[in-house]
């Protein structure tokens, strides 16, 4: 089984005081990402926290998004590397499920559908 990557997030602003728990009037929470990878979202806050730099009030922080749901993915690939689809279709998706156990019952049922198929493979990710 092999899991979604995390994603980053930058998130900041202006707030109204040093306790950087409430925006400043006028001003909006700021988003940016998602990002891959950590480095990708450093990069935003350290450009971020530069254009803020002589603002006491202005707080940035990188924000990590687990995967929350289980999805059953896979399907028949061209050979036993798993890499490519047969035909260069998309890999089926299925659920989302919101627990592991609920996942693991459509993927046992998915993958017995199919166990005389060396080529068809299917695994839980988070999504």
């Amino acid at each position: 089984m092999t899991d979604t990557k995390k994603q980053y997030y930058v998130v900041g602003g202006l707030y109204k005081d040093t306790s950087f728990t409430n925006i400043a009037d006028g001003e909006k929470l700021w988003k940016f990402g998602p990002f891959d990878n950590y480095e990708e979202a450093v990069a935003v806050w350290r450009a971020k926290a530069m254009e803020t730099i002589d603002e006491a009030y202005a707080k940035f922080n990188i924000e990590i998004l687990e995967p929350t749901e289980y999805w059953v993915v896979g399907g028949e690939y061209t050979d036993t590397n798993f890499k490519e689809l047969k035909g260069g279709v998309q890999e089926e998706h299925i659920g989302p499920f919101n627990n592991r156990d609920d996942a693991r019952s459509a993927w046992k049922s998915k993958s017995m559908e199919h166990i005389d198929n060396a080529y068809v493979r299917y695994r839980i990710e988070k999504l």
